[in-house]
């Protein structure tokens, strides 16, 4: 087919998807755009940090009002920046995500989803490890929740590490990892399976030897981000040796 003299025919490409992740610490970002790379490495990705979410919840020992409402209001700016799809990557916050599924034509993704489907499907005596009980709490909320969904019946040991998210505050990451390294080798013998309640927790993995952990450990991120591939409806990648 020939073309008017002048003009140039083009052709329309697919514009790639956008995910926004929100975070409540900014030290989440890096590695959350690393996974993002890795997994989702066809779609833009931006991050949006308010740590006074976490703080405020941490004050007043758990999740409010008024912070969901804060947390409704970073998804609707994310939505406005042109996000396809939203990723709360804050566990202790994690309820106030579900409420915002409901108010958004875009999907918002809570941290801690994929992985406890995955537990629930995989265990049925299910460790859970936190340092905060704000985090705890809506961790083991959500499990027997995913649960009674997929008519499982599931029994949580729970395992608070209190004195770790103080001493990494402080900047001991030694510490705070010694005691969730004990955690996960002495205090949760006879689970079947451990889950990490909280994204920050996934790399003192890598300071175990491979068989220190008697049981499987599964942490949120990674799963999260294949959770928010599929919420971006796209295929799935083909990986060499996956």
């Amino acid at each position: 087919m020939s073309l008017p003299r002048g003009k140039v025919k083009t052709l329309s490409t697919p514009t790639a998807p956008t995910l926004a992740l929100i975070h409540t610490s900014p030290t989440l970002a890096p590695g959350f755009t690393k996974l993002c790379h890795h997994h989702i490495p066809e779609a833009k990705v931006f991050h949006m940090v308010d740590e006074s979410l976490i703080q405020d919840t941490i004050k007043a020992g758990s999740l409010r009002r008024i912070t969901i409402r804060r947390l409704v209001e970073q998804v609707a700016s994310a939505e406005a920046a042109g996000a396809d799809a939203v990723l709360v990557t804050c566990s202790s916050i994690g309820p106030g995500a579900t409420m915002a599924q409901q108010l958004f034509d875009v999907p918002v993704l809570r941290i801690d989803e994929a992985m406890a489907e995955k537990a629930v499907r995989q265990a049925q005596t299910i460790g859970v490890l936190a340092t905060l009980r704000t985090t705890l709490d809506p961790t083991a909320a959500l499990l027997h929740e995913k649960a009674a969904k997929a008519g499982r019946k599931v029994k949580l040991v729970e395992c608070l590490c209190e004195d770790a998210f103080p001493a990494v505050l402080a900047g001991d990451t030694a510490t705070h990892d010694r005691l969730l390294a004990k955690a996960l080798v002495e205090d949760l013998k006879g689970v079947d399976l451990i889950v990490l309640a909280q994204a920050s927790m996934a790399r003192v993995l890598t300071t175990l030897a491979p068989d220190a952990v008697h049981a499987p450990v599964i942490s949120s991120p990674e799963l999260a981000v294949l959770n928010a591939r599929k919420a971006l409806n796209l295929p799935q990648l083909a990986r060499v040796g996956a």
